[in-house]
């Protein structure tokens, strides 16, 4: 049940959870909640992460850029439980002050960089190994149009459709409509683009699919929030097509399954420090010798 007579106070206070799946992570306040200091692998590249959408999205352009040939961009995935609160350690914090994941610290150089922000990790490394984002100007503009499209899009998506529907403690039908009208809407776009454009910056494969496909493909396909039928999503037959275009990439399977916790512990590759991670570290093969001997 809901209130329907709830009137905001004059000064809004913290004084319960929030309520829904995630209010055990929710706060008002940033910074650090403990002291953690993060691992560092051997690659120039550290990555630390967990394969939601805005995670996958680099993983998948590391490996597109490995597949490559960048040898620079090889990386080290560690593992960020968000659920724990791992995004709350004070090294966490240092590379990403807003606590969330995806953050990238680059080390190849004389000072370390951090870069946050799931868009901005995408077009540092676009630049950086000069891949995977046009650089004719109006090629480019189109690429970066679609990028930020995505950045702007995706919270109505998540935080606003998925959380309603899907993760709150109640159904709102107000807020359910008003979330699922918009995502529809956003399907629409993209499915209307993809009607005249092989990928969304054009004829090549960018960045900007590498932001979109992880959530705009999943739900097309769906993968979250159980929400395929109530949002008749094999209506948008176009983002379908695209969906599985990407998804057949070899470099797309492998960047989804690193920093991955659930489905098939075959697609689970919790961290990944090598290339051969893909071929041994998989849950389904260190869980069985990890149980103990019968």
């Amino acid at each position: 049940m809901t209130d329907a007579t709830y009137t905001p106070p004059e000064i809004w206070t913290w004084n319960k959870e929030s309520g829904g799946r995630f209010a055990n992570i929710n706060r008002p306040i940033a910074g650090p909640t403990h002291d953690k200091d993060l691992p560092i692998g051997k690659h120039p590249l550290q990555l630390y992460s967990l394969a939601t959408p805005n995670g996958v999205k680099v993983t998948v352009m590391l490996e597109e850029l490995l597949a490559a040939g960048h040898s620079g961009a090889e990386y080290d995935a560690w593992l960020i439980r968000i659920n724990e609160g791992d995004q709350f350690s004070s090294g966490f914090v240092d590379i990403n002050p807003n606590s969330k994941i995806p953050a990238l610290c680059d080390r190849s150089g004389d000072t370390p960089v951090r870069v946050f922000e799931s868009g901005a990790i995408l077009l540092y490394l676009a630049e950086k190994f000069g891949a995977f984002v046009p650089t004719d100007p109006a090629k480019r503009a189109e690429c970066l149009s679609w990028l930020f499209w995505q950045m702007g899009s995706a919270p109505y998506l998540g935080g606003g459709f998925g959380h309603f529907y899907a993760y709150a403690p109640f159904k709102i039908e107000y807020a359910i409509d008003r979330f699922a009208m918009e995502v529809k809407r956003e399907l629409d776009v993209l499915d209307r683009r993809l009607g005249e454009s092989e990928y969304l910056g054009g004829a090549e494969y960018t960045i900007a699919d590498m932001a979109v496909w992880p959530w705009y493909g999943a739900l097309v396909k769906g993968l979250v929030y159980e929400a395929g039928t109530f949002l008749q999503v094999q209506e948008y037959k176009n983002v379908q097509r695209w969906t599985d275009q990407i998804a057949a990439r070899p470099a797309v399977k492998r960047g989804r399954m690193v920093n991955r916790v659930m489905g098939d512990p075959a697609s689970q590759l919790h961290e990944r420090h090598d290339a051969s991670d893909f071929d041994t570290q998989t849950q389904d093969k260190i869980a069985p010798a990890a149980a103990p001997a019968q």
